[in-house]
This record gives C-alpha cells, structure tokens and sequence, in this order.
C-alpha cells in the first residue's frame, strides 16, 4: 500500500503530527510519500497530489484541509482526516487515535462515497464542491434576486443576501449555520438554503439529484460566487448557474463514525 500525506502547512504543530505519522507508518513496511506543498514545508521530496497514484490520501489539519485536497485530487482516491483543527467534522481520527487507526486502515478498509455537485456558469463547467457553493451579495446590506429552475420549469422566485446549494455533507458546515436541516450523508440530494431571505415563505429545499436545478440571477446588484470556501468567481448580473450530481463522488475511508454519533461530539457539545 501506498500513503500519500497532505499537511496544512501553515501549522507547525500539523506538520510535525504529520512527519511523525509518516514515519510511524514506513516504520511498518508503507511506502510513504509527501504530496509536494507538505513535502517543501518538511524539506522532503513530494509528489503533486493530483496525479498521485496512492491508494490512501491522509489529510492533517481541519476541514479545509480536507476539501482542499478532494478539489485537487485528479482522480478520487480514498481519504482519511486526522484532525488539528477546531471542530473538523470531515476528519474522523483525533491526533490521540490516528497512528492505531493508520495501521488498522493498512491491513484493509472500506469505502464510503459522498455525493458531490458539479456547477457549471452559462453552459461552462466551473467547478465540483463537497460541501456547498454559495451565491453571495458583493455589497453588504443589499439583497440579491433569484430564480430557481428545476428540470427547466420556473419554481421560486425570491430575494435574500444570497443562496446556498450544498450537498448532504454540506449540509453540517455552511447550510447548517445558515438554517438548513441536518441531512443524512448516505442520501443523495441537493439542499438548497436562502442566507436571509427577505419572504417568510422562502424556506430550505432538499431536491433529489436526479433532478437538474439551476439558478437565475435577476439583478443589477454585483455577486460572487464561492465554491467550498476555496475558490471565488465573480458573477455577471444575469448570470445563470447550473447545479448536477458529480460523476466522481468523494471516497472516505470508513473508520466506523456513526454521522449521528459525530453530530452529537462534535457540533451540539461545542
């Protein structure tokens, strides 16, 4: 088996959990490799993570970590996440568990696939997101307006500061502040969430991902548009967003993290 480790390098304490780990684990006979951001920081070799070729991707840091590396993965590659960040629900080890975990993952493991969307901007693919992208206002204190559009019928039209689109696994991070539902990662849908809408009317949608939504802007009003909280892409005021299911779902190992259990530790004992 092959480990590639991907650090956040802006956290000396990460970074060493992640020499030690990687050490731990070649002490064991895994070949071990750095890709090539966390490789520099540690003054070792490393390898772009997006043509990697190593069956295990282990993440050391928060959850930004994480879906900074599902962006950059070329191909889909099972992933684990150490977490040393503050809540990181993405990452299911805690530093105190994770070299027993490593070791336990090299004899084998399972795989659980999280859905996530795909967004493409007047016919032009922009981007995947495992948690959620977001149509935000550029200017504070002013609303922006929306069409809503399900497999090419009208459905909603409504103003707010902006609106949210996330995926089940989203649905924990962003959507969740913003007072969307806690949704069950094994079902594949998208969840729609209005950020301050100005109708009492306005609610969250969860809509199958058979189904393809598309969103219209209707104003002068300049927008921005962020993808998982990594990438920003500035919006024409008329610009028309289409959202579907991605082919290549995201792959977590499976270290047996009950997602309710996790809701409980992590989110309602803060």
């Amino acid at each position: 088996m092959k480990a590639l480790f991907r650090s956040r390098i802006d956290m000396p304490t990460a970074l060493e959990m992640t020499r030690g780990l990687a050490e731990g684990l070649a002490a064991r006979g895994i070949e071990v490799v750095y890709d090539a951001g966390t490789g520099a920081a540690l003054g070792a070799p490393g390898e772009p993570i997006a043509s990697t070729d190593a069956n295990v991707v282990v993440c050391v840091g928060g959850d930004g970590t994480i879906l900074l590396a599902v962006q950059e993965m070329g191909r889909q590659r099972p992933l684990i996440g150490i977490n040393c960040g503050e809540v990181g629900f993405l990452a299911d080890l805690e530093p105190g568990d994770a070299m027993t975990a490593l070791a336990r993952i090299a004899e084998g493991f399972e795989v659980e696939r999280r859905m996530r969307i795909t967004l493409s901007l007047e016919g032009a693919p922009i981007g995947t997101a495992l948690n959620e992208a977001v149509i935000m206002t550029s200017r504070p204190a002013k609303m922006l307006r929306f069409s809503v559009i399900y497999d090419d019928q009208p459905s909603e039209r409504f103003r707010a500061d902006g609106l949210l689109v996330a995926t089940p696994t989203g649905s924990t991070a962003y959507a969740m502040s913003a007072g969307g539902p806690l949704v069950d990662p094994r079902i594949e849908g998208f969840l729609l969430v209005p950020l301050a809408p100005y109708m009492l009317s306005s609610r969250p949608h969860l809509i199958s991902s058979d189904r393809t939504v598309e969103f219209a802007l209707e104003s002068a009003k300049p927008a921005h548009l962020v993808i998982d909280g990594q990438v920003q892409i500035e919006l024409d005021p008329h610009a028309r967003l289409r959202v579907e299911r991605a082919s290549d779902p995201a792959l977590f190992i499976d270290v047996g993290r009950n997602f309710f259990e996790k809701v409980e530790r992590k989110l309602r004992r803060l």
